[in-house]
């Protein structure tokens, strides 16, 4: 279910809430292929099926930086903002990769609204723990603290 905040009011009043959960989305081969012609990142755990299956994961894996990007659709799932001029991400505290995302999984976002203040130029920055999970997997596969800004 989508949250729905219209305006930085709104925005605050998000501080400490759980956004809960997307629903599933499967990770391809070719979403990994795609990712690795982007960004020129080739090796074989990732692009090589055949190879991959001997290797240490059984299987090719997505990137780390793949699995970190998705973040961005799938936190649209989570929170719908409106009634601001403009919303800009403003960095990374902190991310990990606890555990592979092997092509054929599945994952999904768990977030969280970690705090929200007030920013010059009449804005507020939000805070976000994000943690994407692997359907049957007992670790998640990223955990990342993310910034953005939003403007009225």
């Amino acid at each position: 279910m989508t949250v729905h905040a219209n305006g930085l009011d709104a925005l605050k009043s998000l501080a400490g809430s759980d956004l809960g959960r997307t629903g599933w989305r499967e990770i391809t081969q070719e979403r990994v292929n795609t990712f690795a012609d982007a960004t020129d990142d080739h090796q074989w755990i990732h692009t090589d099926p055949e190879r991959a299956a001997g290797g240490p994961f059984g299987g090719p894996i997505a990137h780390g930086y793949l699995t970190l990007s998705l973040i961005i659709p799938l936190f649209g799932e989570l929170l719908e903002i409106g009634g601001v001029s403009m919303s800009v991400n403003y960095g990374l505290e902190k991310v990990r990769f606890p555990s592979p995302v092997r092509v054929g999984a599945k994952i999904r976002l768990h977030g969280t609204v970690d705090s929200v203040e007030e920013v010059k130029g009449n804005g507020v920055q939000m805070q976000l723990t994000f943690t994407v999970e692997v359907e049957g997997g007992d670790k998640p596969a990223c955990v990342a603290q993310a910034v953005y800004r939003h403007y009225a």
